[in-house]
C-alpha cells in the first residue's frame, strides 16, 4: 500500500472510530423492534470465545440475509471438503444469524461480524485462528483487509457484485479503492460487467476470474412445492389466486396496496401475501395495512383463513420460500425505490412468473436473463402492476410455461459455487498447515 493509501486508511479509521455511538444508538433504535440487535455485543468488539478449540478456521463474512442465503450452499462444500478446520461465519444482522443456525445449526460457529477497527479485527483474528478469510459479494471494508494481509492470510471475494452507481462512487477514491483490491488474492465476479467494473478500478487482471452466480446453485427442499400446496390448504385458499410482494422496502407497500385494489376490482377472490424486507418494519408495515382497510392477518399466527380474508402479511423470518411456493406470482422489492433490487432467482427456481421494478443495480444479469426468457416483466406503477397480474392470472397455461422457461433458465446458468471451489482448493490446499502467527 501506498502512502496515499496508508493515509486514506487512517482517515477512514479515525471517521470509524468517531461514527461508532452513531453506530451503536442505530442497533439500539433498531432494537426496539428487533430484541436481537441488543444481543451478544462483545462479539462485535472481537470478543469471541475459542471456538475454533485450537484448530485453524476458515472465515466466512456475509453481510445479511441475502449475502447468507448465496453462502449457504458454498458452506456446505467447505464444511465437506475442510473437516480439519472449524467454519466461522459472521453476519452483521440477525436476520443473516437465524438464518445460519437455521440452515446449518452446529455444523458452523457464527459469531457477529467485528467492527472494522484494527484492534478489535486484529483481537478476532486471533481468537478465530483464522487461515483462509472469504467475504461475500460486494464488501469492501479496510482494516479487515489490511489486517488479513499482516497477518498473511489469504482473502477471497466471492460471489462479487459491482453496480454502476457504485464504481462511480469508488472511483472518487480511486487510490485508495485500488490499494483495497489488491489485498484480494482472487476476485470472482458474477459477469462480465462486474469484472469489467473491478479492473477499471484497479483489481490486478490476473486475480480475477467469471464465475457466474452462486444464486443460481439455489438448493430447494425436494418437497417446497408440496409444502407450499399443503400451506394453501391450511390457509383453505387450495383455489384461491395467491399474489406475493416479497422483499418489500419503505414506500412500496402503499403502492403494492394501491395495486391490490385494482386487482381485487377485476379479481375479487384473490389474495395477497406481502413481505417486507427487513423484521423491524413489520409493526409499521401492519399500521399502514390496518389503515388500507384490507382485512388480513399474520402469517406468525400461523392460523386458517377466514372467507373475506383479503391478505396475509409475512411476519416470520425464514419462511419466503416456502410462501413463493404457496402462490401464483411474484413481485419481487427493492426496486420501485432507489434500492438495488433484491434476488430473483428464488421466485424464478420456484415455477413463478417474476414482476419486479426499474431499479434492478445490483441484479443486472440475472433480470437481463428471466427478461430475455420471457419471465420476468418490468413495472413501474401500481396500474402496471394490476395490469400484467390480472393478464397473467387470466392465462394459467402461459404462467405454466413461463415457471417452466424460469426453472430452465436456473439449470442453464448454476456451476458458479464448483468453479469457487475449485480455486479455493487449488490454493489453499485443505492438509495446509496453520500459520505459526498464533
Amino acid at each position: 500500500m501506498d502512502s496515499l493509501g496508508r493515509l486514506s486508511r487512517h482517515v477512514y479509521t479515525i471517521l470509524y472510530y468517531l461514527s461508532l455511538p452513531a453506530i451503536i444508538a442505530r442497533m439500539l433504535w433498531r432494537s426496539r423492534y428487533t430484541t436481537a440487535y441488543r444481543q451478544r455485543w462483545s462479539e462485535r468488539f472481537g470478543f469471541i470465545s475459542n471456538v475454533t478449540k485450537n484448530k485453524g478456521s476458515i472465515w466466512i463474512h456475509a453481510v445479511s440475509l441475502g449475502e447468507v442465503n448465496a453462502a449457504i450452499p458454498l458452506i456446505k462444500e467447505l464444511i465437506n471438503r475442510y473437516p480439519k478446520y472449524t467454519i466461522v461465519v459472521t453476519t452483521t444482522t440477525p436476520t443473516g444469524s437465524a438464518q445460519i443456525v437455521r440452515h446449518l445449526k452446529n455444523q458452523v460457529i457464527h459469531v457477529y461480524a467485528p467492527y472494522d477497527v484494527p484492534w478489535i479485527i486484529h483481537r478476532f483474528l486471533r481468537r478465530s485462528r483464522a487461515q483462509f478469510c472469504i467475504i461475500m459479494e460486494t464488501e469492501i471494508w479496510p482494516n479487515i483487509l489490511y489486517c488479513c494481509r499482516q497477518h498473511n492470510i489469504p482473502i477471497f471475494l466471492a460471489n462479487a457484485r459491482l453496480s454502476e452507481r457504485s464504481k462511480l462512487r469508488y472511483q472518487l477514491i480511486s487510490r485508495f479503492t485500488k490499494s483495497m483490491l489488491q489485498s484480494y488474492s482472487m476476485v470472482s465476479a458474477q459477469g462480465l460487467l462486474d469484472g469489467e467494473r473491478l479492473l477499471s478500478l484497479g483489481l490486478d487482471p490476473k486475480r480475477l476470474m467469471i464465475s457466474g452466480n452462486i444464486k443460481f446453485d439455489i438448493e430447494l427442499p425436494e418437497d417446497i412445492q408440496q409444502q407450499g400446496l399443503e400451506l394453501r390448504r391450511s390457509w383453505r385458499a387450495e383455489n384461491r389466486p395467491i399474489f406475493i410482494a416479497a422483499s418489500t422496502h419503505e414506500g412500496e407497500e402503499t403502492l403494492i396496496l394501491e395495486a391490490f385494489k385494482l386487482i381485487r376490482a377485476a379479481l375479487p377472490n384473490v389474495l395477497l401475501i406481502l413481505v417486507p424486507r427487513h423484521p423491524d418494519r413489520f409493526q409499521k408495515v401492519g399500521l399502514l395495512c390496518k389503515e388500507s382497510g384490507l382485512k388480513f392477518v399474520l402469517r406468525s399466527l400461523k392460523q386458517p383463513l377466514e372467507k373475506n380474508t383479503e391478505m396475509i402479511l409475512g411476519d416470520t423470518i425464514g419462511e419466503l420460500l416456502l410462501l413463493y411456493a404457496a402462490s401464483d406470482i411474484a413481485f419481487v422489492g427493492g426496486s420501485l425505490v432507489p434500492s438495488g433490487g433484491h434476488n430473483l432467482i428464488e421466485p424464478a427456481a420456484i415455477g413463478l412468473p417474476v414482476l419486479t421494478g426499474p431499479e434492478l443495480q445490483n441484479f443486472t444479469e440475472i433480470s437481463r436473463l428471466l427478461q430475455n426468457a420471457g419471465t420476468a416483466h418490468i413495472v413501474n406503477s401500481p396500474k402496471d402492476i394490476a395490469s400484467l397480474v390480472n393478464a397473467l392470472f387470466s392465462a394459467k397455461e402461459l404462467r405454466r410455461k413461463m415457471g417452466i422457461r424460469a426453472k430452465e433458465v436456473i439449470a442453464e446458468n448454476s456451476g458458479a459455487i464448483k468453479k469457487h471451489i475449485e480455486w479455493i482448493e487449488k490454493n489453499f490446499p485443505p492438509q495446509r498447515r496453520l500459520y505459526s502467527c498464533w
